[in-house]
């Protein structure tokens, strides 16, 4: 069997009232159409076809980088028959009677494989449309069908009588059928309706006409076919999704303070007895080992953290790493490039980049330490910076096990401190101190006696 699968994304969408074609809006940190796009990949189709339109070219931008998908444009935009006509040419297969053509929507995009999967094998050789029994149906195309149960057409609900529009099954316009068949019935569909458009479910009556068996199937949760057409829609599909993640996650083991109140925006895999506190936010790919505990109102992207770690409240990390039993925060800030030893304590307001801390180490209040790679049972003081960046190049600094700074402490790199040497508060380090030794750079402390204190005139 060959499978193509055609994504309709041409709309322009008003009412989100933005100039950022309606299919790029983002849910859960990435484009609508990025998420039907990932649903489909999983059925292993041999095409894909994203229908473009208004913003095609932005459209076609953002996904430039997938090579296996292919775009059709539709220019004017007549209808969800008239879109699909445009992927006609690119459509592979049809001299089997087994080859499909599966129609998504860039604005639906929840609808999970697994639904998919259950869709293409009730149509087996024939037709299935997706279906929802809704008990508000108001604005959807109903479901008709015959004395026995069997789908017969669907109707607009613009251009239903009343005893259809007394109908609850709905059509969430998600269908497949034959794709040689589909080939010939978009041939012959019009557009003599109240909107004046081709519309893709006339081909249902069609199918009947040509004692082709009409199916249906049903998604597992009511979320997967709710579509965004504005703002509001888009928020309240973010907030079913982000219920829906944490659902996941609480079956999983993982103890989420409130799940009302947690938002993933990528793939959080986790451990054990994880423990998730109010307001995190969850970006790219996260894992979270045995026992990990996360504060509140902390963003985590593109983050591994080890066995036992704990990151305190309002602590932003990104692109770092942490080994076992590390703690960070609160307020602290972990940037690209990161990365803590066993048992190593980040501490409020200290700012990481670029730097590995071994273990045991510490940097426990108010330092940033950029390119810098320091070894096992350092203390770093308070105020300690490490001067990196000369307004052009960045450098390094190395300091190795066993040392301490002390606080108001500038290494002006490159500079290395070398094993066991004592750096005393308010150095300026722009030489290299040597191995268990101290290092020292301070005026002479003296005071001036009888000296007096200003008065104001």
């Amino acid at each position: 069997m060959q499978l193509n699968i055609v994504i309709l994304a041409a709309g322009m969408g008003k009412r989100m009232q933005s100039d950022l074609p309606k299919v790029l809006h983002s849910l859960a940190g990435k484009p609508m159409l990025a998420h039907v796009i990932d649903s489909a990949k999983q059925l292993k189709p041999s095409k894909i076809i994203v229908v473009v339109g208004h913003g095609a070219d932005t459209v076609k931008q953002r996904f430039a980088e997938q090579a296996d998908l292919g775009f059709a444009l539709q220019q004017p935009q007549q209808g969800t028959g008239h879109a699909v006509q445009q992927a006609v040419d690119q459509l592979v297969g049809g001299d089997n009677a087994e080859d499909m053509t599966l129609v998504l929507y860039g604005d639906v995009p929840l609808v999970q494989a697994a639904t998919l999967q259950r869709l293409l094998a009730a149509a087996g050789q024939g037709v299935a449309v997706l279906t929802e029994t809704l008990s508000d149906p108001t604005g959807y195309g109903r479901i008709v069908r015959d004395s026995n149960g069997h789908v017969v057409r669907i109707v607009e609900h613009k251009d239903a009588n009343a005893d259809e529009l007394r109908l609850n099954e709905v059509n969430t316009g998600i269908l497949c059928a034959p794709t040689a068949r589909l080939k010939d019935w978009l041939g012959r569909i019009d557009n003599n309706n109240a909107q004046g458009e081709y519309y893709l479910t006339d081909i249902i009556a069609l199918a009947v006409h040509d004692n082709v068996k009409v199916s249906a199937a049903q998604p597992d949760a009511s979320w997967e076919t709710l579509g965004v057409n504005s703002r509001i829609q888009q928020a309240q599909l973010e907030r079913s999704w982000q219920q829906e993640q944490a659902r996941r996650l609480l079956e999983a083991g993982v103890t989420l303070a409130d799940p009302a109140r947690f938002d993933l925006r990528g793939e959080l895999i986790c451990g054990r007895d994880v423990f998730i506190d109010v307001g995190c936010v969850f970006e790219g790919k996260v894992e979270l080992a045995d026992g990990v505990r996360i504060g509140p109102h902390c963003v985590l992207r593109d983050v591994s953290l080890g066995q036992g770690t704990r990151v305190e409240a309002f602590s932003h990390l990104e692109q770092a790493s942490a080994e076992e039993a590390a703690v960070i925060g609160p307020y602290a800030r972990l940037r690209p490039g990161a990365s803590l030893g066993a048992h190593s304590h980040v501490g409020n307001f200290v700012e990481l980049k670029k730097t590995r801390l071994g273990a045991y180490s510490k940097a426990n209040h108010l330092a940033y330490l950029g390119d810098a790679e320091i070894g096992s049972r350092v203390n770093i003081g308070a105020g300690t910076i490490t001067c990196n960046y000369d307004g052009v190049n960045k450098f390094k600094t190395i300091i190795e096990d066993d040392v301490f700074i002390g606080s108001d402490t500038q290494l002006v790199a490159p500079v290395t401190v070398g094993k066991g040497a004592t750096v005393g508060a308010g150095t300026t380090l722009t030489k290299d101190a040597p191995q268990e030794q101290l290092t020292i750079s301070r005026v002479k402390q003296f005071s001036i006696a009888h000296w007096k204190k200003p008065v104001k005139k």
